[in-house]
């Protein structure tokens, strides 16, 4: 899996030599003095393209159609019209000659000046603005303020109207000739486009050469923004170069080297410090996979060209790895891609700060995930980190807040929101790797999941039980360090067997009677030792994870049914007596968590059968079960120290005081 991460990695990673010299706008070149190899040109700055961009821009002129057949058309119609409206107007007939020939007249001086629709864009710079009209393809410059817009031409109609005493009904014919004017000069926005790309198309991007021996910048030098431009085009150009005269073999090589190096450390750390993982074939080819497909979506990315590098979501790596794993493995993944990462990207240094320091907060800001909404608290505060380190790196390289180019922010915007594609992500990984996230973990903590219903309803005793162990064991494992929502969920699933038979079960039984009077002391054992094989049963049909279904089976480890037991003893002496018919099948614990498990069932169980609960009676209970375990070494296999345990004790006796309302003796925990 190692060498097929390293190969698909290399594969995909971009093939051309990588520019050796790194700088930084503002700071002082410290390398020796930097000759040119070889004649290039100088490229503009994308402030410098915009400012040519909008120059040509304003020069190419609208274009409009001179329509002379419309503005006749709108004549035509007027007389049309005029015929109709008369014969209901009321007017005189005396008077229609009048009438008609100011209507005409009216028209025909607005066509002949023309009558156009502004366009908007064009009037950014002012309301009026230059044109060309093409008239048989012959073409004039004109200004709008030459011709009438629709509303100057309504203007114009009302005031000529006003002023003529021979107009009797004036709001009838304003009406008339307004309903009838139509742009005659024509707006064609295929034309001025066309018009437009030819000239767009013109403009050079680059400006100025450096030619070949000539000193690009010298030792002790601050970069300007002159000097930068320099650099950037000639790093262009040489990578431009490289692609066509380098070695593609050597340049595969080196990436292979550098891939193989960077994984080889990841396995090396897995395996001094997570042999978990690296025992566990499932959870490497997650990890592999993860980094392979970050790294395949880089290539992409630096292949396609996309506008700015920092488009791409790196922090769903760390977030990802730490919901899944740890937050030591997630910083440890994030610092190795990012490590890579930085070979194929311009100002490397810059990119590794920022994401590096992204990373670390996408990764501490996640470190106990409680509620869902952490998602979104930590985007903000990737966001937030994001906007401090560019605003840092702005003003150390301009030294002004006017020069910052705000614009390029956007992309870490964009980044922050597409990390939060990790929420999908990792539900898919653990379908697909059939790993517990914590997520999935408080999922199954809500006590209103079916499977925890069923409890409640079918084996109320135990659903108090189970809650009381939970809050004993979230408690303890918090203070010695764990996982406590691991814990909290393996609590509340512990003794989910008990729904078959929970009658059989002390804490269940409310009328008075007790099954086990009419079984033989083996049956009883067995019944009650069978809880455990039939949680693991409930726990696999229901999909309940496996990390839960240790609990399940380590929570009495392979003690003994002591009751059941003693009993037979005392009952019949004389007979022999197979230990291991009451004995639970185990394993005993074997991590942090399932240990306070077992301590914690052991100690609530026991104190629900204190008649007179005191600060004494709970001393000493408590610190005789838990001896008790250690004395069957049922903690061996566990990674809990003696410090672990005395801290345990402390919390197990103060939350169980709290719990029966005793005072606490002071003396008594001494």
């Amino acid at each position: 899996m190692m060498g097929l991460c390293v190969l698909i990695v290399t594969l995909f990673l971009p093939k051309q030599a990588r520019f050796r010299f790194e700088y930084e706008r503002g700071k002082t070149w410290m390398q020796k003095d930097l000759f040119s190899p070889y004649s290039f040109a100088i490229k503009k700055t994308n402030t410098e393209i915009e400012k040519d961009r909008e120059d040509i821009l304003k020069s190419v002129l609208p274009i409009y159609q001179n329509d002379p057949e419309s503005a006749q058309n709108s004549v035509d119609a007027l007389n049309s019209e005029f015929e109709i409206k008369w014969k209901t107007s009321r007017i005189p007939d005396n008077e229609k000659t009048a009438y008609n020939a100011q209507a005409n007249k009216l028209l025909v001086e607005i066509y002949r000046r023309g009558l156009l629709d502004p366009v908007k864009k064009y009037q950014r710079y002012g309301f009026n603005y230059n044109f060309s009209l093409l008239t048989n393809n012959v073409s004039t410059q004109l200004n709008t303020a030459d011709a009438y817009t629709l509303e100057t031409a309504m203007e114009f109609v009302k005031s000529s109207i006003q002023q003529n005493p021979g107009i009797g009904n004036k709001e009838w014919l304003l009406k008339l000739v307004n309903n009838h004017l139509r742009p005659n000069y024509v707006y064609d926005e295929a034309l001025t486009d066309k018009q437009e790309e030819n000239a767009l198309s013109s403009i050079s991007t680059t400006r100025g050469m450096v030619q070949k021996g000539e000193l690009v910048v010298a030792r002790g030098t601050r970069v300007n923004a002159e000097i930068y431009q320099k650099l950037e085009s000639l790093r262009a150009a040489y990578e431009d170069d490289a692609k066509v005269v380098g070695d593609r073999n050597l340049i595969w090589m080196g990436q292979f080297f550098i891939s193989g190096l960077i994984i080889t450390l990841l396995i090396v750390f897995l395996y001094l410090f997570r042999k978990d993982i690296y025992a566990d074939n499932r959870q490497l080819s997650l990890i592999l996979l993860i980094i392979t497909g970050m790294l395949i979506s880089l290539s992409w990315a630096i292949r396609v060209k996309i506008p700015n590098i920092y488009y791409i979501p790196f922090c769903i790596v760390p977030i990802i790895i730490r919901i899944l794993f740890d937050t030591r493995l997630a910083l440890n993944i994030h610092l190795l891609v990012v490590l890579i990462a930085g070979f194929f990207v311009p100002n490397s240094f810059e990119f590794a700060f920022l994401q590096t320091s992204a990373g670390m907060v996408a990764i501490y800001s996640i470190k106990n995930l409680i509620k869902r909404e952490q998602f979104l608290i930590s985007a903000l505060l990737i966001l937030l980190n994001y906007f401090i380190a560019f605003l840092g790196i702005s003003l150390i390289r301009d030294g002004s807040l006017t020069d910052i180019e705000w614009l390029n922010f956007v992309p870490f915007i964009f980044s922050v929101l597409l990390s939060l594609l990790a929420y999908p992500l990792i539900y898919a990984f653990e379908r697909m790797f059939g790993i517990t996230s914590d997520v999935t973990l408080m999922e199954l903590t809500n006590t209103n999941s079916r499977l925890l219903r069923d409890l409640a309803f079918k084996a109320p005793g135990t659903f108090q039980h189970s809650l009381q162990v939970a809050n004993l064991a979230e408690a303890a494992i918090f203070k010695i360090g764990g996982n406590a929502l691991l814990v909290r969920a393996g609590a509340l699933y512990h003794d989910i067997g008990k729904i078959v038979n929970p009658q059989y079960f002390i804490e269940n039984q409310n009328r008075g009677t007790n099954p086990h009077d009419t079984l033989s002391y083996e049956q009883s054992a067995q019944i009650i030792i069978q809880h455990v094989n039939k949680g693991v049963e409930i726990a696999r049909k229901n999909q309940i994870p496996e990390m839960l279904i240790d609990f399940i089976r380590t929570h009495h480890g392979n003690t003994r049914v002591d009751y059941f037991y003693q009993s037979f003893l005392k009952n019949f002496p004389e007979k022999f007596v197979d230990e291991n018919t009451f004995r639970y099948p185990g394993p005993i614990p074997f991590s942090k968590e399932t240990a306070v498990l077992m301590l914690a069932d052991s100690v609530e169980a026991a104190s629900r059968s204190l008649k007179e609960p005191d600060a004494l009676s709970i001393n000493n209970l408590v610190e005789r079960i838990i001896d008790y375990k250690q004395d069957q070494e049922q903690l061996i296999d566990s990674n809990i120290t003696l410090k672990d345990i005395e801290t345990i004790k402390l919390i197990f006796k103060t939350m169980l005081m709290g719990i029966y309302h005793v005072r606490i003796d002071y003396s008594v925990q001494e």
